[in-house]
């Protein structure tokens, strides 16, 4: 049976004609694998299948993921990203039922950002969200007060403030959130004048993220992303009780969302 495999003309533009032959011809690749992006079986003999390659600085790791979750694709990362990942993929590990807070540095604000993951039940749906909160104020770049401009730099971004959590917010085109090896990687904001996304938060390390998350990610192919200014949230170690913290937030005017596209570049 022929293979169900994708290999786009950018995968097969780094690995070489002779090797992007050899996968479709079944020389090279599985015939099962584990998929990139859901973490879930896949077969490229019975389902199509995409190769998915992602590059570090040094080192280059070729994957296959569902056709349905991402498309044939290259992912450019940090080598200590890859390095994670392949560390990830090699270990035959369970995966952390939740993904506790991280605190990372983000640009361009360079600030200090905690990041977490939970389910949102909203119009009797689950939904993938990021909830991000900062560890202390942030202040306009160039400026020296002590305000906090969180927000508002975000409304200017595109974000939404949120009175209540009753409906899904609006799509922020050009926004996007990078799964990628069944992990999360960044969120990513437009390039300048048009230019490649770059990266608004990346975690150090990928985020485990749990499988329920994985899975209404892909359903839905976009994440839900909460902003709200330090102290609002705080850590939450239950889905719950961040749901009780969201909600109040809104409540008190202290909370922006926007809808980011699912995406692997």
């Amino acid at each position: 049976m022929p293979r169900m495999l994708d290999v786009s003309d950018d995968v097969r533009a780094e690995i070489g004609d002779e090797e992007a032959d050899r996968l479709l011809a079944g020389e090279s690749a599985p015939g099962s694998y584990d998929c990139t992006s859901c973490r879930t079986p896949g077969d490229c003999e019975q389902e199509r299948t995409s190769t998915v390659l992602f590059i570090g600085d040094e080192t280059a790791v070729l994957a296959f993921a569902h056709a349905g979750c991402l498309p044939s694709q290259v992912v450019k990362v940090t080598e200590e990203q890859l390095q994670g990942a392949v560390r990830s993929i090699s270990a035959d590990q369970a995966r952390s039922e939740s993904a506790p807070a991280a605190p990372e540095k983000a640009a361009p604000e360079q600030a200090v950002l905690g990041v977490t993951s939970g389910l949102i039940l909203i119009a009797g749906e689950l939904h993938p969200a990021l909830v991000v909160e900062p560890t202390a104020p942030i202040a306009r770049p160039g400026t020296s007060g002590a305000g906090d401009d969180f927000l508002p730099l975000l409304i200017e971004q595109g974000f939404m403030p949120v009175t209540e959590l009753a409906s899904t917010p609006a799509v922020l085109h050009g926004w996007s959130v990078l799964l990628a090896m069944g992990q999360l990687h960044a969120v990513l904001q437009p390039g300048t004048n048009g230019g490649r996304p770059v990266a608004w938060w990346q975690a150090h390390q990928p985020l485990q993220v749990t499988e329920g998350w994985r899975t209404a990610a892909n359903k839905h192919q976009q994440v839900l992303m909460f902003a709200a200014p330090v102290g609002s949230i705080g850590r939450q170690p239950r889905e719950d009780l961040l749901r009780d913290a969201l909600d109040k937030a809104a409540a008190n005017g202290q909370l922006v969302a926007a809808a980011l596209p699912l995406a692997g570049t």
